[in-house]
């Protein structure tokens, strides 16, 4: 599936009834590619949603017989390895001014527009606190915070950045 327009984010139920938001899908953005017959996660809507479907069969008999496709398809594989890694580091090792700070920093980068001041969160804070491993009090809380030392303000559908060199620092992301 590719993402024409929209947001979609992946969903893991647990048997208890928590449930961990795996990812955030923006327009062009593709899912299902690493589906082997059973699905790890559900797709949901965050907003209207316009999809394209691209049969698997098809898919694969073109990535055989192009090479920039097949090409293309293992870049693809390989970045969504590397975002589990960092999901790994993020969700295992920061703390929650760090997770919220590297949450903003990498929907801005993937937004379309980074560097715009106006940054566009169509999820709600339960998404974000469900995908970060925190509460949605707790994201509240540092969303607030943010705001009060001016790093952000928050807005109807999103945040406005103000600082962003503050947030890599809070991120304490990575420099290689």
């Amino acid at each position: 599936w590719r993402i024409l327009s929209g947001c979609v984010r992946t969903v893991k139920l647990m048997e208890d009834g928590r449930r961990q938001v795996g990812e955030f899908l923006l327009a062009g953005d593709m899912f299902g590619l690493d589906d082997l017959g059973t699905h790890d996660f559900a797709a949901e809507a965050v907003t209207e949603v316009k999809l394209r479907r691209y049969p698997r069969r098809m898919v694969e008999a073109l990535a055989e017989s192009h090479a920039g496709l097949g090409r293309r398809l293992r870049e693809m594989t390989l970045a969504n390895l590397r975002s589990a890694h960092e999901r790994m580091v993020l969700l295992g090792r920061k703390m929650a001014m760090e997770k919220i700070a590297s949450f903003v920093l990498e929907m801005d980068r993937r937004s379309g527009t980074p560097g715009r001041a106006m940054l566009d969160l169509p999820m709600s804070r339960t998404d974000i606190a469900d995908h970060l491993g925190l509460t949605v009090e707790t994201v509240c809380r540092v969303l607030a915070h943010l705001k009060r030392e001016g790093t952000l303000a928050i807005a109807r559908s999103g945040v406005e950045l103000h600082d962003r060199v503050y947030l890599r620092a809070l991120a304490c992301e990575s420099r290689h």
